[in-house]
C-alpha cells in the first residue's frame, strides 16, 4: 500500500513539474513578443535621445548616433539588441552616461520590489480579513461599512491617495516622511505602499466577502456547524481555502495594478525605483533604459501569473489532479 501511495505522489509531482516547465517555456515567446513590440514602438515615437532645448550641431549628433549604433537600420539595431540581450546585456543608458541599464535596474529593483511587496501584503492581509469579517456579519453595520471602504478604495486612484496620506500622516501628524529615500529605511515606503495597496484592498475585500458568504451557506459548512464545531475551526478547515480561490485569481491583476501605479507613486514620493526610471527614460527617449524596464516589468508579471497558477493548485485539489 505504501509503495502505491509513493508511486501516486511521484506521478503527481512529475505532472506538476511538467506543467511548471511548460508554463516557463510558454513565457519565453511571450516575453520575446513584448520586447519586439516595445523596441519598435520606442523607435517610432517622435524625438530622439539626443534632443535638447538647445539643438546640438549635426556632426555631434551624427557621432553620438554612430557611437551607440543608432545610425544603422532599425532591423539591424533590433538584431544586435536581441543578441546582447541573450547574453544578459541590456546595453548602456543613452542619458545616464556613467551607468548601464543593468546597473540602474540593480539600483532600482530592490526599492520597487520592497514597495510592491509591502503594498500587496497589505492589500491581501487587510482585504481578506475585512472580507471575512464582513461575511460573518452579513447586512450589519460593519458589513455595510466594509462595502463603503471597498468602493472608496477602488474608486480613488493611488496618485490621489498619496498626497492625502502625505497631508494627514506626514504634514499634519508628522509620523512618517512624505518623500525621499534612505537605504534600508522602511519608513519612507509606508505611505507609498498604503497608497498603492488601498485600491486592490477594496477589490480583495469584495471578492472575499462575496465568496465567503456563498461558502458559509454551502451544505458541508452548515453540516460542520451543526455538529458543533467551533467557527474558527470551520473557517480554517472548510471555508477559507475555497473562499480564497477568486482572490488567488486576482493576484496577477493586483500585481499589474501595483506596478502601473508605482510609475506615478515613485515619482511623487521621490523613490529611486524602476518605475521612476521608466518614466524618466520615456521622457528622455532613452531607448535602452525604457526597454530594460519594460522587460523587467514583463518578467515580473509573467512570474506573478505562474505564482497564481501554483496558488490555485495549492488551494484547489482538482487543479493538482488535472496538472
Amino acid at each position: 500500500m505504501s509503495t502505491l501511495w509513493s508511486t501516486a505522489r511521484l506521478r503527481l509531482r512529475m505532472r506538476i513539474l511538467r506543467y511548471f516547465l511548460w508554463r516557463v517555456g510558454a513565457a519565453v515567446p511571450t516575453l520575446l513578443a513584448i520586447v519586439t513590440i516595445a523596441f519598435f514602438m520606442v523607435r517610432a515615437a517622435p524625438g530622439g535621445p539626443f534632443d535638447q532645448e538647445r539643438a546640438l550641431p549635426r556632426d555631434v549628433v551624427a557621432r553620438l548616433e554612430a557611437a551607440y549604433g543608432l545610425d544603422q537600420p532599425v532591423v539591424v539595431q533590433y538584431a544586435r539588441y536581441l543578441r546582447a540581450l541573450a547574453h544578459g546585456d541590456f546595453g548602456p543608458s543613452l542619458k545616464y552616461r556613467d551607468f548601464s541599464v543593468s546597473e540602474l535596474i540593480a539600483q532600482g529593483l530592490p526599492v520597487s520590489f520592497a514597495l510592491g511587496g509591502l503594498a500587496l501584503v497589505f492589500a491581501l492581509a487587510c482585504g481578506v480579513g475585512l472580507g471575512v469579517w464582513a461575511a460573518l456579519r452579513e447586512d450589519s453595520l460593519p458589513d455595510r461599512a466594509s462595502i463603503v471602504v471597498a468602493v472608496l478604495g477602488v474608486a480613488v486612484p493611488a496618485f490621489v491617495l498619496l498626497p492625502l496620506l502625505d497631508l494627514l500622516f506626514g504634514i499634519h501628524w508628522r509620523w512618517l516622511p512624505v518623500a525621499g529615500w534612505e537605504p534600508g529605511s522602511l519608513r519612507h515606503l509606508v505611505l507609498p505602499a498604503l497608497a498603492l495597496g488601498l485600491p486592490p484592498l477594496g477589490i480583495v475585500a469584495r471578492l472575499t466577502r462575496t465568496t465567503m458568504q456563498e461558502v458559509l451557506a454551502s451544505p458541508y459548512v452548515r453540516t460542520a456547524r451543526a455538529k458543533g464545531l467551533p467557527l474558527g475551526l470551520v473557517l480554517r478547515r472548510h471555508a477559507l481555502r475555497p473562499a480564497l480561490l477568486p482572490v488567488a485569481g486576482y493576484l496577477a491583476p493586483a500585481a499589474a495594478a501595483v506596478m502601473s501605479g508605482s510609475l506615478v507613486v515613485e515619482s511623487i514620493a521621490g523613490l529611486p525605483g524602476i518605475g521612476r526610471h521608466l518614466v524618466q527614460g520615456a521622457l528622455n527617449r532613452d531607448y535602452t533604459l525604457v526597454l530594460g524596464m519594460v522587460i523587467v516589468y514583463s518578467a515580473l508579471l509573467i512570474g506573478m501569473g505562474l505564482l497564481v497558477d501554483l496558488c490555485h493548485a495549492w488551494l484547489d485539489p482538482r487543479v493538482r489532479r488535472a496538472a
